[in-house]
């Protein structure tokens, strides 16, 4: 019960961040106390003081005000790539799932194809054939995320297909479309919403990987991943640098990641039984 508890007070936490997260991106005009382009040349690698809460970078810039605007490149990724990724991969686990064999296995085949290549490498690969760019990197992450919804769409599809309802509704006269749209679209929900949440922690952390390979968003624009780039050469000169944008992204990242488990166990019973 202790660990219940505990487990409960993590998600409320990582929730709760998450809500300031989104809002202070959304006011960053009117929270960040700078423009995250505004260069201070005489107050360079200038430590965390009551002008500069963060401190400053080797261009003078202010590290809270880029901080707040590097979370809207982040948030965005994640919403648009999370959106490309299931709106293609639920299309093709659907069609894999109501489909035939043949149909099933060559879907499947071009799915475990995206699957077999790195992460990293394929979004690197993708990015260059179209460009650099917020753009072309939200475009790249939804891509090489859509296998994962379709496996996701597919093997749910084919569980619900089983059922006696289903068999029930045919009967009746129901045809592919009504099929999905009144009983394997409802009844997936709650496992592609679970979904969803985790594939959103891997796209932020694809984007700023991206970003500090500089292959992703392009300088003057704040991003986590160009900070840390560009903290690389001054670790011991101003550690701050790397430190805060470091520690943004890794509590973003963890406060997804606490949000898929907990709604994972909600969805599914048996996990939380342990607990």
């Amino acid at each position: 019960m202790a660990l219940r508890r505990s487990w409960n007070v993590l998600f409320s936490c990582a929730a709760l961040y998450l809500l300031l997260l989104v809002a202070v991106a959304i006011a960053a005009p009117l929270v960040a106390p700078y423009s995250p382009t505004d260069q201070f040349l005489d107050r360079r690698f200038h430590a965390p003081d009551v002008r500069n809460p963060l401190g400053t970078d080797d261009f003078g810039r202010d590290m809270l005000s880029r901080l707040i605007y590097g979370a809207r490149p982040a948030l965005m990724v994640g919403v648009v790539a999370v959106s490309i990724a299931l709106a293609l991969g639920g299309v093709v686990g659907l069609f894999a799932g109501m489909g035939g064999h043949f149909l099933d296995q060559t879907l499947m085949l071009i799915m475990d194809s995206i699957l077999s290549f790195p992460t990293i490498l394929l979004a690197i690969t993708v990015v260059s054939f179209m460009g650099y760019g917020l753009a072309q990197v939200m475009v790249a992450i939804g891509i090489i995320s859509s296998p994962v919804f379709a496996r996701l769409v597919r093997a749910e599809t084919l569980a619900i297909k089983s059922e006696g309802y289903i068999e029930a509704s045919r009967a009746l006269g129901s045809g592919p479309v009504k099929l999905v749209t009144r009983h394997i679209i409802p009844n997936i929900m709650s496992k592609v919403i679970v979904q969803c949440s985790l594939t959103f922690a891997q796209a932020v952390v694809v984007e700023a990987s991206l970003s500090f390979l500089g292959v992703g968003i392009q300088p003057p624009s704040a991003s986590w991943g160009l900070m840390l780039k560009d903290s690389r050469n001054y670790l011991v000169q101003a550690p701050w640098m790397a430190v805060f944008p470091g520690l943004a992204l890794a509590f973003t990242v963890l406060s997804f990641n606490l949000v898929g488990d907990s709604l994972s166990e909600r969805v599914n019973p048996r996990l939380s039984e342990p607990r």
